[in-house]
């Protein structure tokens, strides 16, 4: 039920393994990939970023999902940024294929890379593989739409707490899809990921992680929200709310979804920002969990960020 990665060991290869970073949103990610590539670029080796966010795909959604600036991308080159319209979906089995042929890409042209972004679902399937679940039944996914939002919710508490504590109560795709698994295997869907912490990893990529107290990381995002709405995030839901081009999964994003809540005039301004508040901090909560599996990682860095000057993070990988 595992598909993982061809690894590409390092043993006789002299391409230095590619940098994966994770860490809880807002907590710097961004900015540690781009002072770790202009270091990499001053001593002679070209680097480029791949994004690991599964909202930073979309065309259009830039402010909301801190996507780098133009300027960034300029200085140096990112892949897998605007590659969607907001109303199509995506999977993480596409990002997995898209980047594994963005790594050899690079590899063969003697370049290194830096993996970066808040989805660790994708780090950690990037890692060690992906869960492939049995096929999508039509027929059981028509029978679990059709069950009321908080019914759906009881049975897969029920039937899967572990999952139930992981996946967001608003997340209907997730939990109707880990119903779906259950009730064709038997077998909760968490059982079937519980695999991934079998302890295999690959040699071609090096782990960095960056450690935040909660208490911190709550204050960076409560300052981060606040700058996105600075930054004219309203507008920028307005106008893809406006003109139809926010499709289910875009939807779900944080910021965007509080916010049409807004503008459809379900929730005040002040209200949305709240809720977008709380729900990132929710966001960074579950984070955790993914970082604590991560952490496991055979020769994994990890950087105890607020003990450390950003400028200095580098210091730890390079």
């Amino acid at each position: 039920m595992t598909s993982a990665p061809d690894p590409h060991p390092t043993t006789g290869t002299t391409h230095p393994p590619a940098t994966l970073i994770v860490g809880p949103t807002a907590g710097g990610k961004s900015s540690l990939a781009m002072s770790l590539a202009r270091r990499a670029r001053d001593r002679g080796i070209d680097t480029e970023i791949v994004s690991a966010d599964s909202m930073q795909i979309y065309r259009g959604m830039d402010i909301g999902t801190a996507k780098p600036t133009e300027a960034e991308r300029a200085e140096i080159p990112h892949h897998l940024i605007d590659i969607r319209e907001p109303t199509e979906s995506f999977s993480v089995h596409e990002w997995l294929a898209l980047t594994e042929a963005t790594l050899d890409e690079l590899r063969a042209a003697g370049k290194a890379a830096i993996v970066v972004g808040g989805t660790h679902l994708y780090a950690k399937a990037l890692l060690e593989g992906l869960f492939v679940g049995p096929e999508p039944d039509p027929g059981l996914r028509a029978e679990l739409e059709a069950i009321p939002p908080h019914e759906r919710r009881a049975e897969l508490e029920r039937v899967d707490p572990s999952a139930g504590a992981r996946i967001h109560p608003n997340d209907d795709r997730r939990t109707i899809r880990a119903l779906e698994v259950y009730r064709q295997t038997g077998i909760p869907i968490s059982t079937h990921q519980h695999q991934w912490d079998a302890g295999r990893t690959r040699r071609d990529l090096r782990l960095v992680g960056l450690d935040w107290a909660p208490e911190l990381v709550n204050r960076r995002i409560n300052a981060r929200v606040r700058a996105m709405i600075d930054a004219g995030l309203v507008d920028e839901v307005r106008a893809l709310w406006h003109t139809d081009r926010l499709g289910p999964q875009a939807r779900e994003a944080l910021g965007y979804k509080h916010l049409i809540d807004h503008l459809a005039g379900r929730a005040t301004l002040d209200d949305a920002i709240e809720r977008i508040k709380i729900d990132t901090r929710r966001l960074a909560k579950n984070q955790r969990t993914w970082l604590r599996r991560l952490r496991t990682t055979p020769g994994s860095v990890w950087i105890n960020a607020a003990d450390t000057p950003p400028e200095h993070w580098p210091d730890h990988i390079f």
